[in-house]
């Protein structure tokens, strides 16, 4: 496997599980930001993630093993600051005439590798950031201005001497290339669902979709939250030779109680998953729950799979998880199992309590088109 094709490999992992880590704070800022998620808002979003990285990736990997013998032979220890040296480099390159001959020239090659790099960067300031020609060049020059002293600096000193060329050159061609990303920009808008609708302020109605969204996001918050805290415990208490807690404590326990049942508590009665996609549910009255109606929400809800997960009962759990699911598609008010055993209700949180129940009323109409 070539280096190359290495960047590309760890660009894309490590922007899938960044992508994995970032999906919540995310879409919580994509609804308060435009209003709605929008699939195609997300897709640009992930590429801009996996970009990011393959920067990374391209420009400083691999790194060596910048042991003092290394250094003294490999080490990068002059910058090239001469401007325009690339040309007197392609001259120098060429073996033959012809296009061909030009398109085989090693110089040429990096030149235009490195205009390619950063085409992307410009189509998602543009596209993405809405920034104007000036601002988009000027991050591009930044952008290549960091990691070109990021090179010269052996990565700011983590390393024992430099291993990467400081290249004035680079400069050039990078910013170029922030420049044709800008104009080559509007491709992008052939990707779907990236239009919004209407202001981000306007209630949307409480859609079977959007309900899903919410539980699934509660359970990529616990799945998650799980994972950090049983990394963070267990280095912790291995560094100070503790005996670890059982991992479903860590694991599931308490990220469960945090998300599902503290937050709700603690805020408006919504978790995480509602929290981040502006749903919030209401008691008869329209106000926020009671607790013994958030209790019960809890254990006959996502709290209750969880709960039932960690038993004998585990295929109840299951089976109790997929009848929420069911029935935040039906009934029409989308109140799914707990809230119609709890007495609650699911509204827009842009809503008033007034507003609100108007909302829910909108939503079978709307749902049927969907």
């Amino acid at each position: 496997m070539t280096d190359p094709q290495l960047s590309a490999i760890l660009a894309f992992l490590g922007g899938t599980v960044l992508a994995f880590l970032l999906t919540l704070p995310y879409v919580a800022w994509s609804y308060r930001r435009r209003g709605e998620f929008g699939l195609g808002h997300a897709v640009l979003a992930f590429g801009l993630l996996v970009y990011a990285l393959a920067l990374w990736t391209y420009t400083l990997l691999p790194v060596p093993d910048t042991t003092p013998a290394w250094c003294a032979e490999n080490a990068v220890s002059h910058p090239q600051l001469r401007p325009l040296q690339f040309l007197r480099d392609i001259r120098a390159d060429q073996v033959g005439r012809g296009i061909r001959a030009t398109l085989h020239n090693p110089a040429v090659q990096q030149f235009v590798f490195n205009v390619a790099l950063f085409v992307p960067l410009g189509m998602f300031g543009r596209q993405l950031f809405r920034r104007g020609p000036v601002a988009v060049i000027g991050i591009a020059a930044v952008v290549s201005l960091f990691i070109e002293f990021t090179q010269l600096t052996a990565v700011w000193g983590l390393f024992g001497c430099p291993y990467r060329l400081f290249d004035v050159d680079d400069l050039f061609a990078n910013t170029a290339g922030g420049a044709i990303g800008y104009l080559l920009a509007p491709v992008l808008r052939v990707v779907p669902g990236r239009r919004v609708r209407q202001a981000p302020d306007v209630p949307r109605p409480v859609t079977t979709r959007r309900r899903l969204f919410g539980m699934l996001l509660d359970l990529l918050a616990v799945v998650t939250l799980g994972g950090l805290l049983q990394v963070a415990t267990v280095v912790s208490l291995e560094l100070l030779e503790r005996p670890t807690p059982p991992s479903w404590v860590l694991g599931t326990a308490v990220p469960v109680a945090i998300v599902l049942l503290l937050v709700p508590l603690l805020g408006d009665g919504a978790t995480l998953g509602q929290r981040a996609v502006l749903l919030r549910p209401v008691g008869p009255d329209g106000g926020k729950p009671s607790v013994g109606r958030m209790l019960v929400r809890f254990l006959v809800g996502s709290g209750g799979y969880f709960i039932l997960s960690a038993t004998a009962w585990s295929g109840l759990g299951t089976l109790l998880l997929l009848v929420n699911g069911v029935m935040a598609w039906r009934p029409r008010d989308h109140r799914g199992l707990s809230g119609v055993i709890a007495g609650l209700r699911v509204v827009d949180t842009r809503a008033g309590a007034e507003t609100g129940a108007k909302v829910d009323h909108q939503d079978a109409t709307l749902e049927s088109g969907r």
